[in-house]
């Protein structure tokens, strides 16, 4: 039996039912589930000191396109909006092939893991030479980062009206096809899961209607969760409406794409009667404000998604629109726009700090991670708050306000995957090399 306690925390932020802190407390894992969150619990086996620190649940990613860590700071996309950011983009994706992807997805995990990520899903839609979804399963594996990745597609091409090259588009039968063979090759649907695939076509600019309806039902027929990109700034609400004559809530509804099983990025331009419809049917939210600040999207209105009761998570998005994968950060960024949008007590740390952890976990249909419970999944955030980050803070649990944005250890599935803010289950550096020299080789035939 694997045992595991992190022992005389500063604060535990446990991020439970009541949102308890605690004090000088401990959290015993043992066979990768919590088993115990107190006060002077017995060793079971190994022991991670936690003292000056404060343990946080495990962050958790709603929204992220690995396969863009090579494709950072591109220019000619460095100022762009969302379409034509795309344009300049999609020639060069093209061009990647299955080791592009299982690099650039070790990177990108490694990323988040370094940031406080325990549970990323990732939404994969063009695959060109020879690529598939299991380049980035496989990533993820050796990484160590519990993984949701998303079977995404595109299906209209530029003969035919849509945004990507046709070289990136695929026949929608072969599509659906590919979602069929990736479920069931590597969907797990147990509470101890380390690997749940989603179906996921692009977005509604992409993909046929057609596609959209019959992903949906294959979707529901396999008891898999939906995943797209919705409302994203003010292009995609025009291009919906000239399109398909309604806006994309309504688009989306109509096709089967609202419910608990789904979740939508972005949705920065949703009206009022949008966000009420996603209540009523608890359709979640990837709120993603690093990357809608850099294509100059907007602030999605969170506040009023919160108050509203649509569940609400965080995404980092790829990291060709915000060039960093780092959920910490992202989490106080959501906290400032959505104070500059709404008022300095629009959203205090500790509610962004929920959003980044069970209500990330709550849209990705995953009530056993994003918690320090008992019963929960032994997913852990050790941050180490004595350094110069929270000097002079007189409330440290407040990590957003004054705090690390790396953390000193992380615990997934009771498994130690950082130690002392060091990548234990790879070779970082040596992949880092590897990212940067594929990164070349795509920046010197342009």
């Amino acid at each position: 039996m694997t045992t595991v306690l992190i022992q005389n925390a500063d604060v535990v932020l446990t991020m439970d039912d009541t949102r308890r802190a605690l004090h000088g407390a401990d959290v015993q894992i043992e066979n990768g589930q919590i088993t115990e969150v107190g006060h002077g619990l017995t060793p079971l086996g190994e022991v991670i000191n936690a003292a000056g620190c404060v343990v946080t649940p495990g962050l958790v990613n709603t929204h992220h396109h690995l396969y863009q860590t090579l494709t950072r700071a591109v220019p000619g996309g460095q100022d762009a909006l969302l379409f034509g950011w795309l344009q300049t983009l999609y020639p060069i994706w093209a061009r990647f092939t299955p080791d592009h992807m299982f690099t650039s997805a070790q990177i990108g995990l490694a990323e988040l893991a370094l940031s406080g990520c325990t549970l990323s899903s990732d939404h994969l839609y063009l695959y060109p030479n020879g690529a598939r979804l299991e380049d980035t399963i496989h990533a993820a594996s050796e990484v160590g980062l519990r993984f949701q990745p998303t079977r995404g597609a595109m299906s209209i091409g530029e003969s035919d009206g849509g945004l990507p090259p046709d070289s990136l588009v695929e026949r929608e039968a072969d599509i659906l096809n590919d979602c069929i063979r990736v479920i069931d090759a590597f969907h797990d649907a147990s509470a101890n899961s380390m690997c749940r695939v989603g179906v996921a076509p692009c977005s509604p600019f992409s993909v046929s209607t057609e596609l959209m309806r019959d992903a949906a039902i294959l979707a529901r027929d396999k008891g898999v969760m939906m995943h797209t990109h919705l409302a994203e700034n003010d292009e995609d609400i025009a291009y919906s409406l000239e399109n398909f004559g309604k806006r994309p809530g309504q688009y989306a509804q109509d096709l089967g794409w609202t419910g608990p099983d789904v979740w939508h990025a972005h949705c920065v331009k949703l009206d009022a009667s949008e966000i009420a419809m996603f209540a009523d049917t608890k359709t979640g939210i990837a709120h993603c404000p690093c990357s809608n600040c850099r294509l100059g999207s907007g602030i999605a209105p969170v506040r009023a998604l919160r108050d509203a009761g649509v569940p609400t998570g965080l995404g980092v998005d790829g990291s060709a629109s915000n060039d960093a994968g780092n959920l910490v950060a992202e989490a106080r960024q959501a906290m400032l726009l959505q104070r500059v949008a709404n008022g300095a007590d629009a959203m205090s740390a500790g509610e962004a700090l929920e959003i980044a952890t069970r209500g990330g976990a709550d849209v990705l249909g995953r009530p056993e991670c994003g918690r320090l419970q008992t019963g929960a999944r032994g997913d852990v955030a050790i941050w180490d708050v004595s350094g110069i980050e929270s000097a002079g803070s007189w409330d440290p649990a407040a990590l957003l306000l004054a705090g690390p944005t790396t953390v000193k250890h992380l615990v997934v599935e009771g498994r130690q995957i950082v130690r002392d803010g060091h990548m234990v289950t790879m070779d970082l550096e040596k992949t880092v090399q590897t990212q940067n020299r594929l990164a070349r080789q795509l920046r010197d035939v342009l």
